[in-house]
């Protein structure tokens, strides 16, 4: 091969006149040999290797070479480094490996998700510069939906539509394609915004390539990030690879636009896949410069800190880790059309290099201030394994907004029956000012939530009181304890029909909660139907029924709860008075309550008001037994309707047009809600 050396930037694989130009950073090492596997090879193949002279194909800490006459896709590309191998100050270079490019904008591993056959696959880097730039379409437009106005949908891309019941073709079930297919659901449940778990290259057989108590497990989540540029390449139909699923997550996005609903990304930037010291699984940041990319502990003979829970900790603050982030994010962006990201376990991007908390991080402005991606939706969870607990508080230059994981807390503590909730239920419905009135800030910065991927399902969190995770290989160590749950009485599934009721009607009660407060509303996949993991609040392993979509209950005795649910987004959507831009003033909610003090009280009324007199009149009873609410007059020329009660059942419970009659009292049930709207 005729090669020259090249230039140092942009890093990753480039297509330059006669060839490819390969630049990759390395401070600490001192020799570095690009691999090449020729189109028609196998992964594990021999490679042609071209070692990098450190005279003539470094600049600075940039190693770079170009490769004349190189195919313009097909090729397989990594990385042999060699350096210093003092653990102590912090390196871990190991020149056996070879190293996939943290700049590949594609990475080819095995084919099929979950193929225990090739569990042991190598994954190296791709480019592909002969395909067309993708058609968008002449009429295509981002949906720009205003935040106050969002209903986020969090789902993963595989255990959509992974299950027979979807009624897919095989060969495009769990993937990007699949979720087009199931686009007319998500229009039906009336949600305008996908939050996708993971998306980006991920080896769910991990758990599997060593013996050890998780060695059964799939890793279906995909927390465990292999690269911050590639589409995981498994979510491609038919085993397609790399460029079939570059190709076909666009195609996602297109249609999800064309049906109006936004694509927000759940990104992990606080840890890769390449675990801990004494299990490490080293693919890339671990080989080329682990004192650059993790966070390592020099007072502890250079060991890595573990903020993330996961063996390591991304350096998200050093410079070169930074650009790297953000040239994720813009390339998500703009070749992707991506329209917002939720950060996961964000507080470590709020760590500086040693993992001292920062008042002001350098990344978390970045991407505020950045011209790409502070039109994007900026979603923090602002937390992390290591403490830093940043609800209300995380660094946000006005545009960040968070997972409010208190009001999960307080919403679950009022609706199960707890004491003393009632002032904290009111303050998390009407946006949490407590938390977020400061600055600039909206209601629309707080992401509320009952229920996300990990904890209980929804109908999880009204059935169990403790949680089952012995499925999951670790002696049910792992996964909360504090799941602020209620099983109405009974652990687990029950015949019970007074249960059963029950349930129903609490499952009810936390989304009518959820779907009338300020702020955001994120639902999880699944609840719409009141999907089971049988106790299990930690189902990341499971790529089975635990966490597949089970298409089959829409159709039958769930069809009630997916028909209140979707009526109750519509009713939201419809009605601005639970979308509002600024917090409530006193002109906007009346609280039909005098006894804020009083312990004991589980009951809550209030009335929304709208400026031209359709007012929405609200009541939420966690008592065990009935209670007679006195319901305020309507506005002038106006007369009450009730839309929900959800002690009734089904289609009693949801009315979208109202029911009148409405008395000067109302007889409301033990564990229930009832809404009004005044209509002339």
């Amino acid at each position: 091969m005729k090669v020259s050396p090249g230039q140092a930037f942009p890093l990753g694989a480039s297509e330059m006149e006669n060839g490819i130009n390969f630049a990759i950073f390395s401070q600490h090492a001192t020799a570095v040999m690009l691999c090449l596997s020729l189109p028609g090879r196998r992964l594990d193949s021999a490679a042609v290797e071209l070692t990098l002279d450190p005279q003539m194909n470094r600049t600075g800490d940039i190693w770079h070479i170009f490769v004349e006459d190189l195919p313009r896709h097909g090729v397989l590309y990594g990385y042999r480094i060699d350096g210093p191998r003092e653990w102590k100050q912090g390196h871990r270079f190991d020149s056996s490996v070879v190293l996939i490019d943290p700049y590949a904008k594609l990475v080819e591993g095995r084919r099929f998700f979950g193929d225990s056959k090739d569990k042991m696959s190598k994954f190296l880097g791709t480019y592909d510069f002969t395909s067309l730039p993708f058609d968008w379409g002449e009429n295509y437009k981002f949906p720009s939906i205003p935040e106050k106005d969002l209903v986020i949908y969090e789902m993963n891309v595989r255990s959509f539509t992974a299950d027979e019941s979807s009624g897919l073709d095989p060969d495009i079930r769990g993937s990007y394609l699949g979720v087009i297919e199931k686009i007319p659901h998500l229009l039906e449940l009336g949600i305008n915004a996908v939050e996708l778990l993971p998306v980006f290259e991920f080896d769910e057989l991990e758990f599997q390539r060593r013996p050890n108590p998780r060695d059964h497990m799939i890793n279906t989540w995909g927390y465990s990030t292999i690269n911050f540029f590639a589409p995981m390449s498994r979510y491609a139909s038919s085993g397609g690879g790399s460029i079939a699923a570059s190709r076909e997550f666009k195609e996602m996005v297109k249609a999800l636009h064309a049906a109006g609903i936004e694509v927000i990304l759940d990104v992990v930037y606080n840890h890769t896949n390449e675990a801990d010291d004494k299990n490490p699984y080293t693919t890339s940041f671990r080989g080329i410069d682990n004192k650059v990319y993790y966070m390592v502990d020099f007072n502890n003979n250079g060991q890595l800190l573990n903020f993330s829970g996961c063996g390591n900790t991304l350096n998200c603050n050093h410079p070169v880790v930074m650009e790297l982030i953000l040239g994720s994010l813009r390339h998500w962006v703009t070749e992707y059309h991506v329209d917002g990201f939720r950060f996961d376990l964000a507080s470590v991007l709020c760590r500086g290099m040693d993992g001292s908390p920062l008042n002001a991080p350098p990344i978390i402005k970045a991407i505020a201030k950045d011209a790409t991606l502070s039109r994007c939706k900026i979603i923090a969870e602002p937390w992390d394994c290591g403490g830093l607990y940043l609800v209300g508080k995380f660094p946000n230059w006005d545009k960040w907004a968070e997972w409010n994981g208190k009001y999960r807390d307080d919403i679950r503590r009022f609706i199960k029956g707890d004491q003393g909730m009632k002032g904290s239920f009111a303050t998390c419905v009407a946006g949490s000012s407590d938390l977020y009135k400061v600055n600039k800030r909206k209601p629309y910065h707080s992401v509320n939530f009952v229920i996300a991927h990990d904890g209980f399902t929804l109908n999880d969190l009204v059935s169990y009181n403790i949680k089952h995770n012995e499925a999951n290989g670790e002696g049910g160590k792992d996964g909360s304890n504090d799941n602020l749950s209620w099983n109405c009485g009974f652990e687990g599934e029950t015949t019970d029909a007074n249960v059963k009721a029950l349930r129903s009607r609490q499952m009810k009660n936390f989304h009518m909660a959820l779907m009338i407060s300020q702020g955001i509303p994120m639902m999880l996949m699944g609840d719409e139907y009141g999907h089971t993991r049988y106790g299990n609040n930690n189902s990341y392993g499971h790529d089975t029924a635990i966490n597949h979509f089970q298409w089959r209950l829409l159709g039958s005795g769930r069809s009630n709860q997916f028909r209140f649910f979707s009526e109750m987004i519509k009713f939201r959507q419809k009605h601005s008075v639970f979308r509002k831009e600024n917090f409530l003033s006193e002109n906007d909610v009346t609280w039909h309550e005098d006894n804020w003090d009083n312990y004991e009280s589980k009951f809550l009324a209030f009335t929304l008001h709208d400026n031209l007199g359709g007012d929405i009149y609200m009541a939420f009873n966690a008592h065990d037994y009935f209670l007679r609410a006195i319901i305020p007059s309507p506005p002038q020329k106006r007369r009450w309707f009730r839309v929900v009660d959800t002690n009734l059942e089904s289609p009693d419970d949801f009315v979208p047009e109202g029911v009148p009659g409405i008395e000067r009292t109302y007889n409301i049930a033990p564990y229930s809600s009832i809404l009004l709207e005044a209509k002339p």
